[in-house]
């Protein structure tokens, strides 16, 4: 077996009654994936209509109770639940005397480690924090992703093969992360997943105001590869009037952003300073090219001149 494939539950009996407090688009996934892998999801927790179709859809046959109920009915509980509702979820739980000792309770959050679970300890229980690095859609085909997907644990060092295992035996990978370094760690994945998601989306809607009729063919390949070289290569892959030094260019930009899409500026302008800096830093735009580039997004308008009239870069290629 390697750490991208589950193991097959023909291969043993099944070991841990698994409990998922919060059915949103995680925790149902996690436990489709465990039981792959030969552990018996016993109890799922839910509210929502959506939260009752996912549990059904991904766990059928298995029966929808409270919380309390949950942790009452499994060894092993996945709390996958909104970040801020984490912390009170614990304490409620453990107030109760709904934890019990040699329970193992794991949550999802990228943001905290294994303190957050300190109710828990105290009432005996186990604590680890497994995140995976993935975007969930709620379907069957998350179960299909975590093959080969990274996971952020935190654990007790006694506990630390323990969580490493069940990620390996839902497919993933596991990587240590320290608890003081949890919320810098999901900073960074929010950085990089979530706010992609804001700028295709509106690169997609420009696209369209544009004529594009297929902005997502067209989006497609060119994503695909900027991310692809991205990965490969850091900053040495960055491309662009940005990186160039191209102020007029620029300039055009956000007046045609300000014409027609004004809540896209901010953004832009934004992202094109961060871009600046980092080409900057990595000798890649010369401080002579900057300058009237800088001139531009410091007025945040394009109002430095007509749309294009500022200097340009040199002619490099895209």
């Amino acid at each position: 077996m390697t750490p991208q494939e589950p193991l097959d539950a023909r291969d043993r009996p099944a070991r841990l009654t698994v409990g998922v407090v919060g059915a949103g688009r995680v925790g149902p996934a996690l436990a489709a994936s465990l039981a792959l892998a030969g552990h018996r999801p016993v109890a799922v927790s839910g509210v929502s209509d959506a939260s009752v179709r996912r549990a059904a859809t991904l766990l059928p046959d298995v029966p929808l109770v409270p919380p309390a109920e949950v942790l009452a009915r499994a060894e092993l509980v996945l709390l996958t639940v909104p970040d801020d509702a984490l912390p009170g979820l614990v304490e409620g739980l453990a107030e109760t005397g709904a934890v019990r000792p040699g329970q193992l309770i794991v949550h999802t959050s990228g943001r905290y480690g294994t303190k957050v679970l300190d109710p828990a300890l105290r009432a005996g229980a186990l604590p680890l924090a497994l995140h995976p690095a993935m975007t969930f859609t709620g379907t069957s085909v998350d179960v299909q992703r975590l093959a080969g997907c990274s996971f952020g644990v935190t654990a007790p060092e006694q506990l630390r093969l323990a969580a490493e295992a069940l990620v390996i035996e839902m497919g993933g990978e596991p990587e240590w992360i320290d608890e003081e370094s949890r919320p810098l760690y999901h900073a960074a994945l929010a950085l990089g997943a979530n706010h992609l998601v804001t700028l295709v989306a509106q690169s997609m809607e420009l696209l369209r105001t544009a004529g594009v009729s297929a902005p997502d063919r067209m989006l497609g390949p060119l994503l695909g590869a900027a991310l692809d070289n991205a990965l490969r290569s850091g900053d040495a892959a960055l491309t662009g009037p940005v990186a160039r030094g191209d102020a007029g260019t620029v300039a055009a930009h956000i007046h045609e952003l300000r014409t027609h899409a004004p809540q896209t500026v901010a953004g832009y302008v934004a992202m094109a300073r961060a871009t600046a800096d980092r080409a900057l830093s990595h000798g890649m735009l010369k401080p002579e090219s900057a300058e009237d580039l800088l001139d531009v997004l410091a007025d945040g308008s394009g109002a430095t001149g007509t749309p294009g009239s500022a200097g340009t870069g040199p002619e490099d290629s895209r």
